[in-house]
Parts: C-alpha cells; structure tokens; sequence
C-alpha cells in the first residue's frame, strides 16, 4: 500500500486526468454500443417450469412466449355493443401486425370459449401472444402494443394492459433518488468536516468511479443477462461505499496532518500516512465486500450471475478511486482540507476532534461500566426486530403492487373485478403426449399439422376433468395442440391472485396429488409452467440453497478476520453479530412490504418478499458490516498493539472511530433510504433493508453491543493458539502507527487509569 501511496501522490495530476479519460471513454464507449441492454432472465435448470418452457420452445414455439393481456371496461352497456366491437377489434388487428406479436386472442374469438368477457358484460380481456419471452423482447415491441393499444381509447371505453412485458415498459430512472440520496450525503459530510473542500473530494471521487463503474455495467449488459434493477443497485452500493471509503480515508489524513509526530504539517506524508493505514482498511473492506456479492453466483441461478456482477464491479470501481485518485486529490488540494477557521485557530486546529473523541470516550466509559446490561439488551433488540422474519414469504409480487397510476396495476383491478383475482396470473400446464416423435422444427414452421390421437385427446381432457375439480381453481380453459399434434397447453386460472399463498399452495397441489396420478395412467409428460408457477420455483430454490451460500460467506469472512486480526473471538462475534444486523433488517422488511403495516405512509402494500432479496441483502450487508468491522476493530487492535490493555484499547478505538463510523452510517442510510423515493417495489425492499441494517449495525452493534462483548471478553479477545498462529499467513491492514495529540493522551491515560504516558507510536513507516 506504501507503494501504491507513494505512486498515487508522485503521479496525482496525471491520475486525476486519467480517470476523467477513463471515465469519459468508458461511457462513449457503452452508448456507442446500444446502451445498457438489460434481460430479465429466469433460467431454472431442471425446475418444472423450465420443463414446460423448453418443450413449448422447441415443439409448440408459437405459444412459448410472453402472454400479456389487454384489458377492455365499458362504462355503460356491454362490451358485445357494435360499436365497441367494431372499435377493439380493428384495435387488436392493428395490434397482431405488430413485430413480435404472433398472436391476439380476441375475446369475441370461439377460441376464448366465452371465458373471456365477464358475466355483466362490461369487462373483457384480450391475450397478446409475443414470441419471446419477457427477459428477452425488445422494450420497443411491448411499447408499440401499448401505444396501439390505449390510442384505442375513447370516453366510456377504457383500456388498459398487464403483464410481465408490459410491466417492463413501467419502469422508472433512478436519477431523482441518487441526486436526493447524494444531496443527504453532502449535508452530512459537511456536518462532519466543516469544510466544501474536505466534503468535496468524497463526493467527487465516488461519482468518478461510480460513473465509470456503471459505464462498465452497460457493456457488460451485452455479454450477460442482467436484470433492468442491475444499476440502480449498483448505484446505490456504489455510491454509498464509494463517500464512505473516501470519508475513512480523508478523516485519517485530517489526524495524521494535526498530529505531532513526521506527518505533523506534510501533506504528502500525511496522505501516505492515511492510506498506509485507512487504505489498507478500505481494501480490504471492499474486497469484503466484492467477494460476498461474488459468492451469489454459488447458487447456481444465472438470474443472480448479473446482478452479483453488476454490483461489483461499482464496488470495485469506487474502491479503487478511493485507492489511486484520492490520494491524488488529497496531495493537491491537502492545506486546504486542514485549513481551520479564525474560531478553531483561537481554540487549537485540533480542539474539536479532541472534544468528539472525549465524548466517545464518555460513551465508551458508560458502556463498559454496565458491560452486560448493555450487551443483554441490545441482544434482546436485535432479536425482537428480528422476530418477523420468522413468518417471512418468499415469491413473486403481482401488479396489485404496482403504483396505482400504472396500466398494469389498472388492467390488474378490471381483470379481478370482472374475473376474479386468479385471473391475472393463469398456469400453463403444458402435456407432451405419448406417440410418435414430433416432426422438426422446420416442419412445424412450415405449419406441418397432425391431428392428435384420439386416445392423447381422450388423455388431455382427463387431465383437464381432473384439474378443473380442484376446490381453488377457477376456471380451466380448452386445450390448444402444436401442429404436430404432440404437445398440448392448457391454462388454469387459479380462484386467488398470482402473489397469495392459497396459489403457491394450489401449483404444489397440482404438481404433487392432481397430475401424477393421470400422468401415469395415460403416459403423458406434464408440467406445470408460467410466470406464476415460475416465481414458485425460483423461491422454492432460492430457499434451499440459501444456507449453503450463508455458510460459505461467513466462513470465508471469518477466515479472512482470522488471518488479519489474529483472534479467534473476532470472526466468532462477526458472524453472529452481522447475522443478528441481517436478520432484523429481514424483520423490519417483513413488517412493511409483507405485513403492509405502513402502507399509508410509505404507499406500501402487504405482499410476498421477493425471492432474491435474502440472498442479495446478506451479500450485500454481510459486506457493508465488515466495513464497520473493520475499522472499528483495526483501532481497536492498533491500540492494544500498542499497551496491551485490552479494556483501554476498547475505549480508544471506539473514541477514534465513533464520530466517522456514525457519519459514513448516516450517509448511507441517506443514500439508501432515498431509493424508497421510487415506485419500483423491489428497490424500494432494497433500500428500506439496505438502510436499517446499517442503522441497527452501526447504533446497536457498534456502539453498544460489540465494545459491551470485547470488554467483557478482555484480553482473551486477542488470544490465538500458538499452533495456530504458526500456520496462518501475516497479513496486516493497520500500517503504521499514529501517534496520539497530548489531549489524546491525557484522556486516554485518565480513562485506563494508567500512570504513565501513552506510549508514542512509531509514526510514518517509510
């Protein structure tokens, strides 16, 4: 890190140019190629709806894409109306010619059986057959359905469209939540250094590697599927890590600049000072970081493979801005950040962070002396908070959730309202009947057609016979036939809507009790597909695999705390302690987007908790926690290195880091919480987690419980078996040793009772 340090500075003014090149020529770069070009992509290997989505692909491929619906309501007389009749059908022609419609089903069509006007005549519903699936049609394609669609309009004639195409037709920019999250973050950073200079350089370095890093994830969008939420995730971690890292950074050249010693006065030095010892923090922080968002792409779900990737790659552009382009920074305008005011030159540069420290020492002195009241009851919060995850719901939500002015969520309400809820979400049980072998791909494009056997036909109305007397299903729709007669789809429309329990329940029914027993009686291969049956398999496969990747993570971390801190009860209280942060923040997202219990003031209302959240708010808080972890305990084991006194040490790195770790919390909790500002609900599950388990790590955690355990524990804190300590590799992130101000000293020396000076640190290892 010396090395890198000494470069940085050496070189600031041609690194500060390149990185505004790199910058520059990343993003003409990924605009020149198309832009971001974002897939929704769901594979599930060997799941029954990847079954059913694979035999509809290569044998029945005209109804193996996105089916959406146009939803039509009449004020007053019937749908059936000739004028009416005459207006949407012209509509839904107009529609078919569209690219990348295969079909439109008319609901005057004898193909929708009368099931699709409702029984009073004003509601009816229209299915838009794409030939892709949502993850992979061109936005353009659902755009100009809904276009051609809604121009149909007319008062007393309302028209409105859902689905998982349309939906993406829905979504929204993220630029009001990142300006108003980066505003907060200028306000606290201003709070915390007094100075535009010393919040400026924060802020600029984290938006350069930040935009390169999303100029980075546009490009990689060509090369992997990556969901459309990729870069807003992206840019709320990345922005949040990238002020903190920064804040770490700038705040230890600031101590290094004022304090007595080589660095006292040399910027240079003082920088070199700072990311010998906050930078060796901040990588491996960030490493931290990246390796727990890398370690989603264990499960096995290429849906996850992007974002994990995404992610990482703003965590690692703003890491090493924080690494190579503040140093530079720093070097340039240094004085400038030190500079004290007329007030702090009567009082002494250093006399306000020396009152900070003197208050955390008082709130360390508090926490020490009531060790196991203090460790008991914020144990007790964390697990309280975290008690509703126990009743947590993985799945899908439907479009009942979306905002209330979005088509989808309209044609949701007149599809529930004339049809029942179920109807928004069919399942497309898909049956391969025995016989012959299909004709080839070829053949069925050149509309090669064989009539189904009698016996297969007699076998698929079986299987319907048997699907439609099952208690919460509501309607079971005829069966349509591939050309060569081989593969039959049939759609089932459940009595409750997509995102409800009772549905999850009825496809585990189907599958387990209602088809196997006719699948073995008539030979047929059946499988239970769609959008609905597909969100249960990705949770159902989600849940399983989560605690491996759980365990792999936190292993991997406590090795890692091992080998730095030498201790064997650091990484123990790491994991348990990041654990009890995650599972509250688990908690907390239940109680608002599954329990619906602020649903007035945050426009939130009750539904299942996306499937990947889990998994992605462990990766991306089990990282986000080590930050804390780590500065805070670094300090505290510089101190102990340094006296080994290990209730003093506590006091000292906690009064060292208290007031930094507090501010670089608030940041991003601004940062997160302004993603709630959106109306995308799986951002908004993002940062409401995102943001209280970083309030509840950084006030409960790290203020109360983490020093209330170290001081209980003492000395053995840092005990490590000698064997042990002979086989693991050294591996320091502290650098050099600061030295203390007098004031810091004194404080210090009253607060362990020690008689003695503090002992001097060794100062800029050069």
């Amino acid at each position: 890190m010396l090395k890198l340090a000494r470069w940085s500075t050496t070189h600031r003014l041609y690194i500060a140019i390149g990185w505004v090149i790199l910058l520059i020529g990343v993003n003409v770069i990924a605009q020149s190629s198309g832009g971001a070009s974002y897939s929704n992509n769901f594979s599930l290997p060997h799941s029954d709806a990847q079954h059913a989505s694979d035999l509809l692909q290569h044998s029945f491929p005209a109804q193996a894409g996105d089916r959406d619906t146009i939803v039509l309501k009449v004020s007053s007389g019937s749908v059936s109306d000739p004028a009416v009749k005459t207006r949407v059908n012209a509509m839904f022609a107009a529609v078919a010619r569209l690219p990348h419609v295969s079909d439109v089903v008319s609901p005057y069509s004898t193909r929708s059986a009368g099931k699709a006007i409702s029984a009073n005549g004003r509601i009816a519903f229209a299915t838009v057959v794409f030939d892709q699936k949502a993850n992979t049609l061109p936005k353009s394609a659902a755009e100009k359905v809904v276009d051609t669609a809604q121009a149909a309009r007319r008062s007393g004639l309302q028209v409105e469209l859902g689905g998982q195409a349309i939906e993406l037709t829905q979504q929204e920019g993220f630029g009001l939540s990142t300006a108003i999250g980066l505003m907060a973050a200028i306000v606290v950073l201003l709070i915390t250094f007094g100075s535009l200079v010393a919040m400026g350089l924060p802020i600029v370095t984290a938006l350069l590697g930040l935009g390169t890093g999303l100029g980075l994830i546009a490009l990689f969008t060509h090369v992997v599927d990556t969901p459309n939420f990729s870069s807003e995730l992206a840019a709320m971690i990345g922005l949040g890590v990238g002020i903190d890292y920064a804040l770490f950074i700038v705040t230890r050249f600031r101590e290094a600049y004022a304090t007595p010693g080589p660095t006292f006065g040399n910027v240079r030095e003082s920088v070199v000072q700072a990311m010998d010892t906050a930078g060796r923090a901040v990588l491996f922080a960030g490493c931290t970081v990246v390796i727990a968002l890398l370690g989603m792409m264990l499960l096995g779900v290429s849906f996850l493979y992007g974002v994990a990737i995404s992610a990482s790659i703003g965590v690692l552009l703003v890491m090493l801005g924080s690494l190579t382009l503040l140093p530079a920074l720093l070097t340039i305008a240094g004085k400038r950040l030190v500079r004290p005011g007329r007030r702090a030159r009567r009082r002494g540069a250093h006399a306000t962070d020396a009152r900070h420290g003197r208050t955390w020492l008082r709130w360390s002195r508090f926490v020490q002396s009531h060790s196991w009241t203090v460790a008991l009851a914020a144990a007790v919060v964390l697990l309280l908070i975290a008690a509703p995850a126990t009743a947590m719901r993985l799945g899908s939500s439907d479009a009942s959730n979306d905002p209330v002015n979005f088509t989808t969520y309209k044609a949701y309400e007149l599809l529930a309202e004339g049809f029942g809820k179920g109807f928004n979400g069919p399942l497309q049980v898909v049956a391969q009947l025995p016989g012959p072998t299909s004709p080839t791909r070829e053949a069925v494009k050149q509309g090669v057609l064989r009539v189904p056997s009698p016996e297969g036909k007699a076998a698929i109305e079986q299987l319907r016979t048997a699907m439609t007397g099952v208690s919460d299903v509501a309607a079971v729709t005829p069966a349509k036939y591939n050309p060569a007669g081989g593969v039959a789809t049939i759609s089932v429309y459940p009595t409750s809507s997509p995102q409800a329990y009772a549905t999850t329940q009825l496809v585990s029914r189907l599958r387990a009790e209602v088809i196997p027993p006719v699948a073995s009686s008539t030979g047929m291969h059946v499988y239970v597909g769609g959008v609905t049956a597909g969100s249960v398999d990705f949770a159902n496969l989600l849940a399983k695999k989560l605690p491996v990747f759980i365990g792999v993570v936190v292993l991997l971390s406590a090795l890692l705390l091992l080998i730095v801190f030498r201790s064997v009860v650091i990484p123990l209280q790491a994991a348990v302690m990041n654990l009890l942060s995650i599972g509250a923040s688990l908690g907390v997202i239940v109680v608002v987007f599954q329990w619906g219990w602020l649903d007035g003031l945050l426009g939130v209302r009750g539904g299942p908790i996306e499937s990947f959240i889990p998994v992605m708010l462990f990766a991306i808080v089990f990282g986000l926690s080590m930050d804390y972890e780590v500065f805070l305990v670094s300090r505290i084991h510089e101190q102990w290195s340094r006296h080994g006194e290990a209730r003093r040490a506590v006091g000292e790195g906690l009064a060292l880091t208290g007031r930094v770790i507090t501010a670089a919390a608030a940041i991003m909790i601004c940062v997160f919480l302004s993603f709630m500002l959106g109306e995308n609900r799986v951002i908004k599950e993002f940062g409401l987690s995102l943001s209280s388990a970083v309030f509840l790590d950084a006030v409960i955690v790290r203020c109360l419980l983490l020093p209330a355990v170290l001081d209980l524990l003492g000395k053995r804190t840092w005990a490590l078996p000698g064997r042990l300590d002979r086989l693991l590799p050294r591996l320091s992130i502290e650098g050099a040793t600061t030295r203390l101000t007098p004031a810091e000293e004194a404080d210090f020396a009253a607060f362990s009772g020690a008689q003695q000076h503090v002992q001097v640190g060794r100062g800029t290892g050069g």
